[in-house]
């Protein structure tokens, strides 16, 4: 385990691996403008989501390494403190890296990266057209650590495109195609390949990892994923259901592998409740698993 102290480091190092170890991150491309109506493009990966009722949403553009000046976005943000937070897909990546380039102030980035301006309702920035998720907000406030700025906004309005949503005008996972941004140069890209479900616990109360029988816990072949899983139900099958079990054809399998020596109960009963919890399958693992007890 490599330990590092941040004060022992140049900030730049320390830097590098806290953005590649704090990944993915989502990415706030900021519309902002200025007292003269200059627009201003910008991507910042220092961003999320931080509260529900207000929808706030906090991003922090920290000053620039060169001379500690602040980057046009604060500037602006000081002047008229309206921005509109684009989300960005994978349809956009490049054009949005395109637009990261520092510009002479006053540049707008739209134009050089080839974005399409739309006129945002309630605040002077306008939206990204291209942007899926759109959130015009105002800005609450700018607090200033070290070379940050975290910049605190409320969402006041927020347009969603079409092309994400189903039949019920909510957002379908599996029509978005989000990126986030990693360590370096790399990007992750969230689409129908990498995304997966994770049934949310508050939903019941799970029995919990500690009441998992000490011979499942150890197990070489359930991960720590697996154990998780076989810990969110919320109780164990009947000594019933478990008998009616064994008579299954997938125990019954199991049981004509034992008897001609091929592997050993466990690992047998461990590699079945793995395949099923891969395919969320939690109850039936429990069946497989409590075969040995």
């Amino acid at each position: 385990m490599l330990t590092l102290n941040p004060k022992e480091l140049d900030s730049r190092v320390f830097y590098s691996y806290m953005t590649g170890a704090v990944a993915p991150r989502p990415i706030a491309f900021a519309s902002t403008i200025d007292k003269e109506g200059n627009v201003n493009l910008s991507p910042f990966s220092f961003f999320n989501i931080m509260g529900i009722n207000p929808p706030i949403l906090v991003f922090a553009p920290n000053n620039r390494g060169r001379d500690g000046s602040k980057k046009d976005t604060i500037v602006n943000l000081e002047e008229i403190p309206e921005v509109v937070i684009n989300i960005v897909d994978y349809n956009m990546v490049q054009q949005m890296s395109l637009s990261s380039v520092e510009y002479p102030k006053g540049t707008n980035e739209f134009i050089k990266a080839g974005f399409t301006e739309e006129k945002s309702i309630l605040v002077q920035p306008p939206r990204v057209k291209e942007s899926k998720a759109q959130f015009e907000c105002k800005v609450l406030e700018i607090k200033q650590i070290g070379t940050m700025n975290m910049v605190i906004c409320e969402v006041i309005m927020a347009h969603f495109s079409e092309l994400i949503l189903n039949e019920h005008n909510k957002i379908d996972q599996t029509k978005t195609d989000w990126v986030a941004r990693m360590g370096g140069d790399w990007y992750v890209r969230a689409n129908n390949d990498s995304m997966f479900e994770v049934e949310k616990p508050n939903t019941k109360i799970g029995i919990g990892y500690d009441a998992i029988p000490e011979s499942i816990r150890l197990s070489k072949i359930l991960t720590g994923n697996h154990l998780g899983q076989l810990g969110n139900i919320e109780e164990l099958p009947s000594q019933e259901e478990v008998l009616a079990y064994k008579e299954s054809s997938v125990m019954q399998n199991i049981i004509e592998q034992v008897m001609y020596g091929c592997a050993f109960l466990d690992n047998l009963l461990h590699a079945e409740a793995a395949k099923l919890l891969e395919q969320n399958k939690v109850k039936e693992a429990w069946l497989v698993l409590l075969q040995s007890f």
